[in-house]
């Protein structure tokens, strides 16, 4: 048995499971997005490394509130969810590029037997679980390069213990309601009977809040979601003229989302090889919402996917909120 010589504990192994996602073909995603009656892009191609850069700047903005809101949330509850959860906990983060949110439930878990970080983004991911390992030897950390939404087999993980489930930063809200009940009932099945996901939810508000959160004053969240155009200049041989495309945030209310696109400024045609798309000015394309939830909202979707929601916190202002699900016992 190797001993860590800072900490005393025994070492701990360190893996990565490449499971080679596939995120699709960009050049043909862009194309069959521009050349339907509603045009739009895939936001999963917003993740390249500077797209990636650029949401983590996005995250410390004055204006987007849900990082640092929900990191509050955490530090406030991380006690009292380790006391729910018990010993010996398998963490399994969904998206675990960052490990800032995870690092505060696993200081708090009571000997937790594993982290299993699971994101798409291969080298972010590599980083992230290197470093976390650095930090606690004595943790196992199994990362996974994997697509999050789709069918893949989790690893085993040293001494087992229950599972927990952890979905922070209102991620859910990429997804459509029925996505989003699919997904969540795809999760419950596969953490199993008695396991438990933390999910962190943006709850409905004041425009006046929400649009500048997508919309900030320095222009980031513009950058970010211009991004992809630059990609497509970059890595398929477009032409898209970036400053003759504007980046548009609006709060749909009686839907509860955020619809962003990217705005064509002019009369204008972009190639992509051989294709070539028209943009009448004003046109609009799709490229992500943000879906917005009640509490008791989320908390129906939750059941609809087979999970018993037992508690929830908010932070004072409301803004955001963390769940606590459960699966049956098996």
């Amino acid at each position: 048995m190797m001993l860590d010589l800072q900490t005393g504990y025994a070492r701990q192994p360190l893996a990565f499971h490449d499971l080679s996602p596939d995120q699709g073909d960009f050049r043909q995603a862009l194309i069959d997005g521009l050349s339907g009656r509603h045009k739009a892009i895939p936001c999963r191609f917003l993740y390249d490394a500077r797209g990636s850069a650029l949401f983590e700047k996005i995250c410390r903005l004055p204006e987007y509130y849900p990082t640092r809101t929900e990191l509050g949330i955490l530090r406030a509850i991380a006690p009292e969810v380790a006391e729910r959860l018990g010993p010996g906990v398998q963490m399994i983060e969904l998206g675990g590029v960052s490990s800032l949110k995870a690092r505060i439930l696993l200081d708090a878990l009571e000997e937790p037997s594993a982290y299993i970080p699971v994101d798409i983004s291969r080298d972010h991911l590599r980083a992230s679980a290197e470093a976390l390992h650095a930090e606690k030897p004595g943790l196992s950390v199994l990362a996974v390069c994997a697509d999050y939404t789709q069918p893949f087999e989790l690893p085993s993980a040293p001494g087992g213990g229950p599972r927990m489930g952890f979905f922070p930063g209102s991620t859910i809200g990429n997804l459509r309601p029925d996505e989003a009940i699919a997904f969540l009932a795809s999760w419950a099945e596969r953490l199993g009977p008695g396991s438990a996901m933390i999910v962190g939810v943006d709850l409905r508000k004041d425009p006046a809040i929400l649009e500048p959160a997508y919309d900030d004053a320095q222009g980031v969240t513009a950058a970010f979601t211009k991004n992809l155009l630059v990609r497509a200049n970059r890595e398929l041989g477009a032409d898209f003229d970036v400053d003759a495309f504007a980046h548009r945030a609006r709060y749909d209310v009686p839907a509860g989302r955020i619809e962003i696109h990217l705005e064509s400024l002019a009369d204008q045609t972009v190639r992509i090889g051989k294709a070539a798309f028209r943009f009448a000015k004003g046109e609009r394309v799709h490229i992500e919402d943000s879906c917005k939830y009640s509490i008791d909202g989320f908390k129906a979707l939750a059941r609809a996917a087979g999970f018993r929601p037992t508690a929830h916190w908010t932070d004072p202002a409301q803004l955001f909120s963390v769940h606590y699900l459960e699966t049956a016992a098996g």
